[in-house]
């Protein structure tokens, strides 16, 4: 039985994700077919990736940018539509041709796309854990109401449904047996440190993350556990589970990906080297299973699997999603807007790599998070947090300079 090509767009094809993704793809010629790859500012990269894939569209978030890419595929002789900003974005994540939709851009930007592909009813392989962290209840009722299929690619999350009895769209997790999930963390590079030398952390360390090959927004999570705060609040919406039931659980070898508590006593984990072409593959196939191109994991080389509980004085940023999630309404995107604006300012140098869980402390007091009803409440309480954590910026950085 000859199987059907499935058809993709994928939003972020030029940072880690993206990558990976192609690389699976590659492997699967008679499976998989790209239709559409997108990208902020780097269009460069993405005529390459044009030329070696042959998308029908191409997309860059920047006008500039993708002029840019349609002269370079116009001197090509590609027959490659290019197409920009937002409206872009949508049109390709809802192409009636396209099955599968990889969402992957990093941060708020990914929203609007990727609930675009929701409202299509495709099969949504998301790794952009900002639509839940900002609009969860949104989100997945919309996934309900269109019947779309999601599937997580976080590595965590993805171990966590494939440890599951049943997929994640089914009835809560306690009645399923299920008392807790469990998320692991490497600690990234500053696990073992002196706490009292992370105010001289550079962005190049915060960003040499020890086991993973990461994007630096996302790497800067790593360094603060913010992004396990934010897959807390990613586990919460996707699986239909309280807050006090998700528990993270520090262990520096990211063999252990994610694990699952039940009723009975047992605990099953999902184990494998750290590669994401392994959650990546999982999701193309599901719920059949494919080369991805990682290797087989060797428990005997590894020796020893460490398991350690959260320094929550080292990691302030993971208490702080915590109660932001506990909260409810549109403090998780407060939360998220604000952190944007604080990895991007030190990033930037204008701030201390301690002074994050300040600005993001700083933003949650400052607002009184109402309802998020529907997206243009969310978006707003996103823009009103990101002029409040901008400011908090501004206030630290002139201090800084005061001081210097």
């Amino acid at each position: 039985m000859t199987q059907a090509v499935q058809r993709l767009t994928i939003l972020g094809a030029t940072g880690s994700i993206g990558a990976s993704t192609l690389d699976v793809v590659a492997r699967h010629p008679e499976r998989f077919r790209v239709e559409a790859l997108t990208a902020h500012r780097d269009s460069a990269r993405l005529f390459e990736l044009c030329l070696n894939h042959r998308p029908a569209y191409a997309v860059m978030a920047d006008p500039a940018a993708a002029r840019d890419l349609a002269q370079r595929i116009q001197g090509a002789g590609l027959d490659t539509r290019v197409l920009s900003g937002p409206a872009g974005l949508i049109e390709v994540a809802s192409l009636p041709r396209v099955d599968t939709v990889m969402a992957a851009i990093v941060g708020a930007a990914g929203l609007l796309p990727t609930l675009a592909a929701v409202r299509t009813g495709k099969r949504i392989l998301l790794a952009n854990k900002e639509a839940l962290v900002m609009a969860g209840g949104l989100f997945m009722a919309e996934v309900a109401e269109h019947q779309a299929l999601l599937l997580p690619i976080d590595s965590e999350h993805n171990a966590v449904f494939q440890c599951l009895p049943t997929g994640p769209h089914a009835e809560g997790l306690p009645a399923r047996g299920i008392d807790r999930i469990l998320l692991t963390a490497s600690g990234g590079p500053f696990r073992c440190c002196d706490i009292e030398t992370l105010h001289t952390v550079t962005p190049d360390a915060a960003c040499a993350h020890p086991n993973w090959s990461m994007g630096r927004k996302i790497s800067v999570d790593s360094a603060t556990l913010m992004n396990k705060g934010l897959e807390v609040i990613e586990a919460c919406w996707l699986f239909d589970i309280a807050p006090e039931r998700v528990d993270v659980v520090v262990h520096p070898q990211s063999v252990i990906h994610s694990l699952v508590g039940y009723s009975d006593g047992s605990v099953l984990a999902e184990l494998g080297n750290p590669d994401m072409r392994t959650p990546i593959a999982h999701a193309l196939a599901w719920p059949e299973r494919i080369r991805s191109g990682v290797g087989p994991l060797d428990l005997v080389s590894i020796a020893r699997l460490d398991f350690e509980a959260v320094d929550k004085q080292r990691f302030p940023c993971l208490e702080l999603a915590y109660q932001a999630m506990q909260a409810g309404g549109a403090a998780t995107a407060i939360l998220n807007a604000a952190n944007e604006i604080a990895v991007a300012a030190f990033l930037d140098r204008r701030m201390r790599f301690t002074d994050i869980p300040g600005v993001i402390e700083d933003t949650l007091s400052a607002l009184a998070p109402g309802d998020a009803e529907d997206l243009d409440h969310i978006l707003e309480w996103d823009a009103r947090a990101r002029q409040s954590a901008q400011r908090s910026v501004d206030a630290r950085h002139r201090r800084t300079q005061a001081v210097s």
